[in-house]
């Protein structure tokens, strides 16, 4: 199945404007949330390429520009989307991640606060309850949720750069 995120009749992002990169391990997202994820990353490597003017304010990208290489830095987010992609038998076209990381050569693990976590989850698992029931009684199970690749845990609250949405916002 091919879900590169274009023609599947969904916006990149929410009509609410909110741009939603998780920093939970993709292995916990729906398909819906796999495939959105996939699509709202690209447009993300898109503004921080300067190739669209919407979205360029937009809080979660705080976190890549920060980074010696936010371009590299978003295409290991875009990689490890793609990844999951594969290991579901889904075929996210790769060639779309301008700056993927070379085999042991990617960028360092950005910091994500537990409190982060921790508030993406029970966004996740609300999500899940309503369009991915089957799911969200496994995932409801663990004790807690891995981490995308690309970041690392810190103790801490909700990121600064977080704009919290209901459980009901998509």
């Amino acid at each position: 199945m091919t879900l590169d995120g274009a023609g599947l009749g969904e916006p990149p992002v929410r009509e609410n404007g909110q741009m939603r990169l998780w920093s939970l391990h993709p292995r916990h997202l729906d398909r819906q949330g796999l495939t959105g994820c996939w699509r709202e990353s690209l447009l993300a490597q898109a503004v921080l390429a300067g190739r669209t003017n919407g979205y360029r304010a937009h809080p979660q990208l705080e976190r890549f520009r920060s980074q010696p290489d936010p371009q590299l830095a978003v295409g290991a987010y875009l990689a490890a989307l793609a990844e999951e992609a594969t290991t579901r038998g889904y075929r996210f076209d790769r060639t779309r991640i301008e700056h993927p990381p070379r085999r042991g050569a990617g960028p360092a693990r950005i910091p994500v606060t537990d409190g982060q976590l921790a508030l993406e989850w029970t966004h996740l698992l609300a999500k899940l309850e309503r369009r991915s029931p089957d799911l969200w009684e496994q995932e409801r199970q663990l004790r807690e949720p891995a981490v995308h690749p690309l970041f690392a845990v810190v103790p801490g609250r909700v990121e600064s750069w977080e704009r919290e949405t209901g459980p009901g916002d998509d």
